[in-house]
Formats: structure tokens, sequence, C-alpha cells
């Protein structure tokens, strides 16, 4: 039986999506966590992590003299833990392009829209202002140009009457939560065919 597919989850916040993620790699699935990271030594995530079992590290941006000090540390700490996969979940440093080029193909991310609209920060605000009837999530492999790498899934929710940013990122937040582990299953089992999830109505408002 094959070796299963090492993860190193990388959070800077809560980590809810790091929560998904963990719980779903469990039983056949192809892939077991084995790091959970942040570069926020009080990231409400970490806890949550050593919760389910999973070791943690920190490697604080501020303690490193510059951007390539950081991702060296950052990269060591990784390659000890034997990392197959990384996984960006809410995790809030933009890497260089020698850093993702060390792990080309073997990176995702998650973000809060249909990429390739809307790359970066504010996602739900432009969509709204935009006047769009469907926003989502995208979980895309890491390139070099920020949130521009394959699209890897997908998943669609209506824009309701009303809406604000932050009760339309409370919908698209569920279905972070549903996307990302069916995403990282396929990619585990070396299946980077593109998934579709339609939330249709569902979420309520």
């Amino acid at each position: 039986m094959a070796e299963p597919v090492r993860v190193a989850i990388l959070i800077s916040g809560s980590g809810s999506n790091m929560v998904r993620l963990v719980e779903s790699m469990t039983g056949d699935h192809p892939a077991r966590p084995v790091l959970v990271l942040s570069n926020v030594p009080d990231a409400g995530g970490l806890a949550r992590a050593r919760a389910l079992g999973v070791p943690t590290a920190v490697v604080d941006h501020r303690a490193y003299p510059d951007r390539a000090a950081f991702e060296a540390a950052l990269h060591d700490r990784l390659a000890s833990a034997r990392a197959d996969l990384i996984c960006l979940a809410g995790f809030m440093r933009v890497l260089t392009a020698p850093f993702v080029a060390r792990w080309q193909g073997r990176m995702l991310n998650i973000h809060p829209s249909l990429l390739p609209k809307y790359r970066g920060l504010d996602t739900h605000a432009r969509a709204l202002a935009a006047g769009d009837a469907e926003a989502g999530c995208s979980v895309h492999e890491v390139t070099p140009d920020l949130d521009a790498g394959p699209v890897l899934g997908q998943a669609r929710v209506p824009v309701l009457p009303g809406d604000t940013p932050e009760s339309l990122a409370r919908r698209v937040l569920e279905q972070e939560h549903r996307l990302y582990p069916e995403v990282l299953r396929r990619v585990a089992a070396g299946d980077r065919r593109a998934v579709t999830i339609d939330a249709g109505q569902s979420g309520g408002g």
C-alpha cells in the first residue's frame, strides 16, 4: 500500500479551513496531516491543531531581517517535517517566486472568489460592487503570480438581495469548508481535474 501523502498546512489565524482539512484526512484518505505551521505565534488555529493531535510550529516572519531569511526558515521547517504537499489556509504572507519554485506543483491555496475574478483582497465587496449574480471560492495551485495558478476546484454561491460583504463571506466560507477537503483528496490521489460545487440556494440569508 502506498505511503500517504504528507500534508503541511500553513495558517495565520483561526484555522477554520485547516480544521476541515485535518478532519477529512482519516480512513481511506490518501493523505495525512504532518504539520500545522503559522507565521503568527498566537494564531488561534495552533491550539485547534494541537487539540486534533497535529504537530505545530511557528516561524514568525517578524523575527527575520528580510523575506528571503523568513522563507529559508519556513522551507527548512517544512522539509524537516518531510512534507509532500502544502495547503495554504488563511496564510497571510505573499510567497516569493524562489520559494514557490521550490514547491512548484505541490502547493495549494484557497481564495474567496471565482478566479480569475478578484485576485487579491476585498473579494466579496468587489463582487457586490460589480453587481455579480454569484460569488464563490477557488482552490488553485500556487504559482509566482498572485492567485493566478491553475484552478483545481470552485464552489459557486448565489449573491442574495441585501447581501453585505460580511453575509456573503459567511456563505462562501461554508463552501470553502466543503471544497478544499474535496480538492485535497483528489490531488493527493493524483487527480488534478477541476471539481465544481454549486451551492444553489443553500446556506440561507
